[in-house]
């Protein structure tokens, strides 16, 4: 199976002389194609610091992330750039949605920027909209939108790019529980069915359960890892459920 990503002994500070904080603390693991990897952690552990790191938002300070081969920290800025906008998929916890553009608009945007020729943007568009079950949202603005359906259209923006990762940062905290379970099955829809590697953090034991691998953070650390297997969802809910009750941390909801 190929290895989409592979974290190798990074290490993130913060500060300067006399007063820094090792936000990464000799981090390693590696990602496969098609895999749905969680990353849970008690508020402050790391998990946000390790996905902005390796999303190219921030740079880490030792280390290597490489994401398809390509070794990001050695990329200069135009090079990451143009690797950000054609490797990566982002779905973000508010949505980041232009309010003056439809649904097929925003989901366009990313392809535009690619130039793509109007008749393959078009079509990339009406296959994602069909597969994420938003067809019927193309025309609306964000506005229009409940949250659970703006976050499947950012879903169908992140993945219409056919990106090697597609990265998400919390992406059911802004949604009601409704919601929350629609997004997660086109989620698991997109893994299995289309062979998405998706990299999430979330410090929602539900939301997590739906991942087929996590790895706990604490203290910038990897603390412990879980494999889903052949369990049932409420069987790894559990498991999640008393790893994070070891960490201190919060449970979230339950089933």
């Amino acid at each position: 199976m190929q290895n989409i990503l592979s974290v190798e002994k990074i290490e993130k500070y913060y500060g300067n002389k006399g007063n820094i904080t090792k936000a990464i603390d000799n981090i390693s693991f590696k990602v496969n194609q098609g895999e749905f990897l969680g990353i849970m952690g008690p508020s402050g552990s790391g998990k946000t610091t390790l996905l902005n790191c390796i999303s190219t938002i921030d740079n880490i300070t030792t280390g290597n992330i490489i994401i398809n081969t390509q070794d990001i920290t050695a990329l200069k800025k135009k090079a990451l750039e143009e690797f950000r906008r054609d490797e990566l998929g982002f779905i973000f916890q508010d949505f980041n949605l232009l309010d003056t553009l439809t649904a097929y608009e925003n989901i366009a945007l990313a392809l535009t920027i690619q130039r793509r020729e109007v008749r393959e943007i078009d079509k990339l568009i009406k296959d994602v909209a069909r597969k994420l079950e938003i067809t019927e949202m193309l025309g609306k603005f964000p506005f229009q939108m409940s949250g659970g359906q703006k976050q499947r259209v950012a879903c169908a923006r992140a993945i219409v790019t056919e990106p090697s990762l597609i990265l998400a940062d919390e992406p059911t905290g802004a949604l009601d529980s409704k919601s929350s379970r629609l997004l997660l099955d086109s989620f698991e829809k997109l893994n299995k069915e289309f062979h998405s590697t998706i990299l999430m953090v979330t410090h929602d034991s539900f939301t997590a359960s739906y991942a087929n691998r996590i790895l706990f953070i604490k203290d910038g650390r990897i603390f412990t890892e879980l494999i889903r297997g052949n369990e049932t969802r409420k069987e790894f809910f559990s498991k999640i459920i008393e790893v994070v009750t070891l960490l201190g941390g919060d449970v979230g909801n339950v089933l």
